[in-house]
C-alpha cells in the first residue's frame, strides 16, 4: 500500500494553510472553497468555519472593538446558501485599529432617533416599545389594538 504524497501541502508554519484541509486535499478530496494560495479565486479562500485564527470578518472585528482601518481584504470565506454563493471578507487582526469612540453629538443623534421610533404619531406619547411600522401608531391608538 502506498501512502499519498504531500508535495502540494504547505509547510506547517504557513499561517494561511489549514493542516486538516491540506491533509484532506492531499488524500484526493476535492474542497471547492479551499484555496489558501489564491490561485482559483484571486484571494486566499476558505470554506465556512475554516478561516485562520489571525483573520476576522468586519463583524468579528466590531465585536472586539476594532476596525479594518483601510487595510485591503486579506482573504475570503465562500459558502453556498439556498443555492447561491455567499462571501465574507476577512481582514488581518494584527493590522486592525481600535474603533473611535462616538462623539457626544453622535450619541445624542442616536438617542433622538430611538426616541422617535417610540413616539406615537397620533397621541404623541413616548411608549416603552418601538412603534410597529406596519401600524404607524401605538397599540392604544391602532384600531383593534393592532390585532389583525
Amino acid at each position: 500500500m502506498t501512502t499519498p504524497t504531500t508535495t502540494a501541502a504547505a509547510p506547517a508554519s504557513d499561517p494561511m494553510h489549514i493542516p486538516y484541509l491540506d491533509t484532506l486535499a492531499a488524500l484526493g478530496r476535492y474542497l471547492e472553497f479551499y484555496d489558501p494560495d489564491g490561485n482559483r479565486y484571486g484571494l486566499p479562500t476558505y470554506p465556512y468555519h475554516y478561516a485562520p485564527t489571525h483573520l476576522a470578518t468586519r463583524r468579528q472585528l466590531r465585536r472586539s472593538q476594532l476596525q479594518p482601518a483601510r487595510q485591503p481584504i486579506a482573504a475570503q470565506i465562500l459558502w453556498r446558501h439556498k443555492g447561491k454563493r455567499r462571501v465574507a471578507h476577512l481582514y488581518d487582526i494584527t493590522h486592525a485599529k481600535a474603533k473611535r469612540p462616538p462623539s457626544a453629538a453622535q450619541l445624542a443623534a442616536v438617542d433622538k432617533a430611538l426616541t422617535a421610533r417610540r413616539t406615537c404619531s397620533t397621541c404623541r406619547t413616548v411608549c416603552d416599545y418601538y412603534i410597529p411600522r406596519s401600524l404607524g401608531e401605538c397599540l392604544d391608538c391602532a384600531p383593534n389594538g393592532g390585532a389583525r
